[in-house]
């Protein structure tokens, strides 16, 4: 038994360093190691925003979190998250995205059993309102309209056994383009499965599974002519396959490890790496890297692909209210910088 054990973790240190080789190579030679397998997919999906990571945790770890989730913006990377904590959580998560874009994410987790939770969450995506122009005036026409998105969502969770639980969450989407709207349904379903292994564990999951969606409404054209009918988009689904270790744990020390390899239905395969160092249960330092595969940097999606992110964390006691403030950088290439932040209240 103590073999295999050593076996394992050996075989999961050496394709963790040996997945940080891969990420560190230059893009143009990983491109030629790897083909391009969905760059040519990009921009083909409706409801961009659900692809905009939550919480400054998470953010920090590069987004390698399916196989972490153990707080609860669970509620965003894996439903079956839910049930791998005991407090009942509240979060709250702002985003200053690029272009003057504001992102916020508000969520609540409750146990009903140790084995049950529950958990609602609100996903919004607003701007200030921007100037219609035409052709023939191009200043603008003195009418404004205005953009944004809201999605909310509903997840169950539940542990099967003492290593395995499941989860899902199904999501309300609105969006909003002036006298436009297109609504859609869509699913989140994960799985998530201590190995029994040290601290090994993997979780499966598929974010924005639903129909396709198409605007409602009638919108009309310079030339006067009304259009009502519109063409039709699948949502942003995309398969996610994730993998933690913690490789050293001390009574007041810990460094959590993780992989998470990503396939969406409208860009190329990626893959995230993150790490997280936690001192005395209150002081927590984090970073990642994401790497498309077969595809140079600046060619893949701009809209939501980074590359590197940084992180911290401090948490603090208040009476019987734990409180956890959390803090991210991403860098988004030529768009610049975002910055994320997000408070955690545990119960």
């Amino acid at each position: 038994m103590m073999k295999n054990f050593f076996i394992h973790i050996t075989a999961s240190v050496i394709v963790f360093f040996a997945t940080i080789v891969v990420l560190c190579l230059p893009s143009n030679l990983d491109a030629q190691l790897i083909p391009n397998l969905g760059g040519q997919r990009a921009g083909i999906s409706a409801f961009q925003f659900l692809k905009i990571g939550v919480g400054g945790r998470a953010i920090g770890l590069g987004e390698a979190f399916s196989a972490i989730a153990n707080d609860a913006s669970a509620l965003y990377y894996n439903p079956a998250g839910l049930t791998q904590f005991t407090d009942d959580q509240f979060i709250f998560a702002h985003t200053e995205y690029v272009v003057d874009i504001q992102h916020e994410f508000a969520g609540a987790v409750y146990h009903l059993t140790p084995y049950d939770a529950i958990g609602f969450a609100v996903t919004s995506l607003h701007m200030d309102d921007m100037q219609v122009t035409t052709e023939a005036q191009p200043f603008g026409t003195g009418r404004y309209f205005t953009y944004g998105d809201v999605a909310f969502a509903l997840t169950y969770s539940k542990r099967m056994t003492e290593q395995f639980s499941f989860g899902l969450t199904v999501r309300y989407v609105d969006e909003t383009l002036d006298v436009l709207k297109m609504p859609g349904i869509m699913v989140d379903m994960g799985t998530y499965y201590w190995t029994g292994l040290g601290t090994s564990r993997f979780a499966i999951v598929i974010q924005n599974f639903g129909g396709d969606v198409s605007p409602t409404g009638s919108a009309t054209e310079f030339d006067g002519n009304v259009v009502s009918s519109f063409q039709s988009f699948s949502p942003p689904t995309v398969f996610k396959l994730g993998f933690a270790m913690d490789p050293y744990v001390t009574d007041g020390q810990r460094l959590t490890t993780s992989l998470e390899l990503n396939h969406p239905n409208d860009n190329s395969e990626n893959l995230h790496l993150g790490a997280e160092y936690a001192w005395e249960q209150w002081l927590f330092l984090r970073a990642g890297i994401k790497r498309t595969i077969g595809q140079e940097l600046l060619g893949a999606d701009q809209t939501t692909a980074s590359d590197y992110s940084f992180g911290v964390g401090v948490a603090t006691q208040v009476t019987t209210l734990k409180v956890s403030f959390d803090y991210a950088y991403a860098n988004f290439n030529v768009l610049g910088s975002v910055h994320r932040i997000s408070v955690l209240l545990s119960l």
